[in-house]
């Protein structure tokens, strides 16, 4: 679809979001926001704008692709807010906004005539959303940076081996966890003003949305008194739900429970092993994974993960092979999922391959409208639209 074709009547459209965040949790909402029918008006910094523009290698046609996977949909605006001129400008985009979502060092927004209190005496309704590390407190100075939060808030010491360093997540999932919590107060804050005619603040963390994502982990320790630690691709509470071998490569074993057990020891060839006092229940088969993986792995060998997969999902028994990428989009594809759209750019000269939103609505899908914008692309148009004269030299 050309990036210039207007969208569809989105379940957001006619919401207008103005977009201070910068790198991904901030982004990566207002993409989704975005998708579902928001005009999305993204403010950057002339001269380099959001970080990620310059997180490369991999490139796509000379961009990150790194902005590229969270920056669909919306226009740029290259503003100095350091100008006052520039800084009007961006105080009339805010008093437009239906959601304004920002992730800057808390205080930052509020010295740049930008905060809260101020815009919402101009505009009542406005939905304000502040991403921080660590809250407005005695954290507020402390940088928000997903490894950090993975370290501090406990993620990294309950992934990676028992007897190793903590590992972090290959993806800077805390940016992502943080980023649908903040949509999902989002959309809560525009129901309570669709009642009301009241706008709120919406303040997220990465810290808190780390803490509540580990759900049985952080539940064990709160409600139990446990503190958890590593066990590699082992699950605390389940067995056998962990990576084992297979004739050619590993293979993911997730046993939920006892009927799914009876089917993999009936494929194995090992029907006894379902009714062995120390495996025929959950919890003896935690209390006895060693013994139970002891007799599992020679039958496991005997066969490769992709012919394990075949039977074992055949009965019922969740498995499946360690994906690379490539592969997981390609066995995306086999299930019909469209993991990917393309997005056309005419004046690019190339399409923009992109993962697509996972959300599927029957009566308001998710459109796809806008490749991601170059810096500044907008500015002119934007500042056209508000009343202000265009900028005397070019602002990207």
């Amino acid at each position: 679809m050309p990036c210039d074709q207007p969208a569809s009547e989105g379940a957001l459209s006619g919401i207008v979001v103005a977009d201070f965040g910068r790198v991904l949790a901030a982004p990566y909402l207002t993409m989704l926001l975005a998708d579902l029918g928001a005009e999305v008006i993204k403010v950057e910094r002339p001269g380099g704008g959001d970080e990620t523009r310059a997180w490369g290698p991999p490139y796509a046609d000379g961009e990150a692709t790194y902005f590229l996977g969270v920056n669909r949909n919306k226009r740029s605006v290259a503003l100095d807010l350091s100008d006052e001129r520039h800084r009007r400008a961006a105080q009339d985009i805010a008093a437009r906004a239906d959601v304004l979502v920002e992730n800057f060092r808390p205080g930052t927004m509020d010295r740049l005539g930008l905060g809260y209190d101020e815009l919402r005496f101009h505009n009542p309704g406005l939905v304000y959303c502040s991403i921080t590390g660590f809250g407005t407190g005695k954290g507020a100075g402390l940088p928000g940076y997903d490894l950090l939060v993975q370290a501090v808030g406990g993620l990294m010491s309950v992934t990676g081996e028992p007897s190793g360093q903590g590992t972090k997540a290959g993806v800077a999932l805390v940016d992502v966890i943080t980023g649908l919590h903040a949509g999902m107060g989002v959309l809560a804050a525009l129901r309570h003003r669709e009642r009301t005619g009241e706008g709120q603040r919406v303040e997220v963390s990465l810290l808190t949305s780390l803490l509540s994502a580990l759900t049985n982990q952080a539940s064990a320790y709160v409600s139990g008194g446990v503190v958890p630690r590593a066990m590699g691709n082992r699950h605390p509470s389940i067995a056998p739900y962990e990576v084992v071998d297979a004739e050619d490569r590993p293979l993911a074993l997730a046993v939920g429970n006892d009927r799914q057990f009876t089917a993999l020891c009936t494929e194995l060839g090992l029907p006894e092993l379902a009714d062995d006092p120390r495996f025929a229940t959950n919890p003896a088969r935690v209390t006895h994974r060693e013994e139970l993986l002891g007799v599992l792995a020679g039958p496991l060998r005997t066969r490769t993960a992709d012919s394990w997969f075949d039977t074992l999902t055949a009965v019922g028994v969740p498995c499946g092979p360690i994906n690379d990428l490539q592969a997981a989009f390609a066995f995306a594809d086999v299930l019909g999922l469209d993991a990917r759209v393309t997005i056309d750019v005419p004046r690019r000269g190339a399409p923009v391959a992109q993962v697509a939103d996972p959300i599927r609505l029957t009566r308001t899908p998710v459109v796809y409208h806008r490749a991601p914008p170059r810096l500044g692309e907008h500015t002119h148009e934007i500042l056209t639209e508000l009343g202000h004269p265009p900028p005397r030299k070019s602002t990207t």
